[in-house]
This record gives structure tokens, C-alpha cells and sequence, in this order.
């Protein structure tokens, strides 16, 4: 069966269970709950717990919130050409930016992977 051939929600919840394990591999441990939505082109990841015990402690100076967030894009930047070809390999279609954030008040990182053509048409 191709990707594309598959369900919509299955294919969202791969794609949450590989970016939870390239988080494991790449930064060293995974975030508490992940959710990923396909809209149009776009893939839509909510990553939830993602902070350490000593970021959790840092973001409470206002200093300590601008070098974890800019750590953070850092290591995803990084990162990124991994997330893509993740991306790829699973849906077959090409990502052509990539953008994200992250909420040092409730730990939350917010990851959105615009693609090349509609996979939500192609999906089930």
C-alpha cells in the first residue's frame, strides 16, 4: 500500500511516533504527548512536555526564556533536513519550508511543515 493510499489519521499518528523517536534520538528524550494534524499542505505537529526539569527552572528569569528558546530553534535547525527526509519518506511529497516555535510557559513546541503539493486530498 502507498502512503498516500492510507487514512488520514493513521497516517497523523505515524508521523507524531516518528518525530517523538527522531526527538529521543536526535535530542536526547522525547516530549510527554504529541499530535499532528494534515491541513491542505500543511503538516501541523503539537509537541507538549518538551522541557527539562533545568529549562523549566531557567524560563523563570526572562533572560533565561530568550536562551532557551534560541537553543532550542538551534538543535531543531540543526535538525531539520533530518525532518524533512522524515517527512518525505512517509507522505512522498516534498517539504518546502519549515517553521516552528516553542512556549517556554507551558511547554509546548508547535512545528509546521509546508509541503510541496495538497496531501490532505490524497489522503483517505
Amino acid at each position: 500500500m502507498q502512503k498516500t493510499q492510507l487514512k488520514k489519521s493513521v497516517l497523523e499518528a505515524e508521523i507524531s511516533k516518528s518525530l517523538t523517536q527522531w526527538e529521543k534520538e536526535y535530542l536526547g528524550r522525547g516530549s510527554v504527548n504529541v499530535k499532528t494534524d494534515i491541513v491542505r499542505n500543511m503538516i501541523i505537529v503539537i509537541l507538549k512536555g518538551v522541557l527539562t526539569p533545568a529549562e523549566k527552572e531557567l524560563a523563570k528569569d526572562p533572560q533565561g526564556i530568550l536562551d532557551i528558546k534560541k537553543t532550542r530553534a538551534a538543535l531543531i535547525e540543526s535538525g531539520n533536513q533530518q525532518l524533512k527526509s522524515i517527512i518525505y519518506e512517509m507522505t512522498n511529497e516534498e517539504v518546502v519550508s519549515f517553521h516552528t516555535d516553542i512556549s517556554v510557559h507551558n511547554g509546548e513546541r508547535v512545528i509546521v511543515f509546508m509541503l510541496n503539493d495538497n496531501l490532505e486530498k490524497k489522503l483517505i
